[in-house]
């Protein structure tokens, strides 16, 4: 089964072609990111106007690169939310307009699910159920995955996402946009026990917040003046305090639900210091991690292509009335 993926839920244009749900005969993003950092953050009227501009190339490109016919295709799907309005409806109504042209099924997928879903497009020994936790800039989320079909959210941010929180704490120390790879950038070498900050300070058991950990390095840099020295060792220690919450919300889960499998998706997991402890905590604690590849990690269209081959085999269907779920 031949199915073309759309991503365009933020800043980035991607459309993808994946094979049975594991095989990526192509994966083409274009992305707006140089222009945004500029403005230093994601300014969603520039985006979508770019989206509408590009999304025709890189749907060319996808199918040259894939070495397909369109009649090859069997399915067309889409992400239909979360995501920005905007650059939702540039992606949703080219489907649309491609599937209704082929005669082709359509399928709308969620964005959040489909992160999940990247790490078997790199991994064969993945089984369910399992808990998935999905850390990007709009979402940080905890779920218990009985099937595709049958995903719980056991926990999420309560205010500010895990990468906002990059992204906010970044501009407090003048480092731009985005912050994630920013502030790993500094945090490498550096001492992260030189600050303690408290962080995820809910009462939920499997909930998150940031919002407290922000103001925290706001105030802190209220108090000292920030030197190259201070920058790395403030970007460390918000580094560690934010992965350890992660952490220590994720595990208890799978012991929890009794699963011996954890699966990570989202921009932020591309961070290496992050992987790291994941691997080494879930191995003390006899669970297996998965993270998909770091390009994987970034919104992508094959993720979305590849979760819709499985859910279509599944029963999922869409049709020309599909609706957008806005953040």
């Amino acid at each position: 089964m031949i199915v073309l993926g759309i991503e365009s839920s933020c800043d980035e244009t991607s459309v993808a072609v994946v094979k049975d749900g594991r095989k990526i005969l192509s994966c083409v993003v274009a992305s707006s990111l140089k222009l945004h950092s500029k403005h230093g953050g994601v300014i969603p009227e520039i985006a979508s106007r770019l989206q509408l501009e590009s999304i025709t190339g890189v749907f060319s490109q996808a199918i040259k690169i894939a070495r397909i016919k369109l009649a090859q295709i069997d399915l067309v799907s889409v992400t239909n939310g979360p995501g920005l309005p905007g650059s939702l409806l540039v992606g949703v109504s080219f489907a649309k307009a491609l599937a209704l042209s082929l005669d082709k099924p359509l399928l709308g997928i969620n964005h959040i699910h489909s992160h999940i879903y990247a790490n078997l497009l790199c991994h064969t020994n993945i089984k369910l159920p399992c808990v998935a936790l999905v850390v990007s800039g709009g979402h940080t989320t905890l779920f218990y995955i009985k099937d595709f079909s049958k995903i719980k959210i056991l926990g999420q941010t309560q205010d500010d996402a895990c990468g906002e929180a990059f992204d906010k704490v970044a501009k407090l120390m003048n480092m731009g946009y985005p912050g994630g790879p920013l502030i790993e950038k500094f945090a490498k070498g550096a001492d992260k026990h030189k600050i303690k900050f408290a962080c995820c300070g809910t009462t939920d058991e499997f909930g998150f917040s940031f919002s407290g950990i922000k103001t925290a390095v706001l105030y802190y840099l209220k108090d000292n003046k920030l030197t190259i020295k201070l920058k790395a060792d403030l970007a460390a220690s918000f580094q560690e305090s934010v992965i350890r919450a992660l952490v220590k919300k994720s595990l208890p889960a799978c012991k929890r639900y009794r699963v011996k499998n954890l699966l990570l998706g989202g921009g932020v997991i591309a961070n290496t210091a992050l992987r790291q402890r994941f691997s080494e905590s879930a191995k003390i604690n006899g669970i297996k991690c998965f993270f998909p590849e770091i390009k994987l990690c970034m919104d992508n269209a094959a993720m979305v292509a590849g979760l819709a081959g499985y859910l279509y085999k599944q029963g999922a269907r869409s049709n020309l009335n599909l609706n957008l779920e806005f953040n």
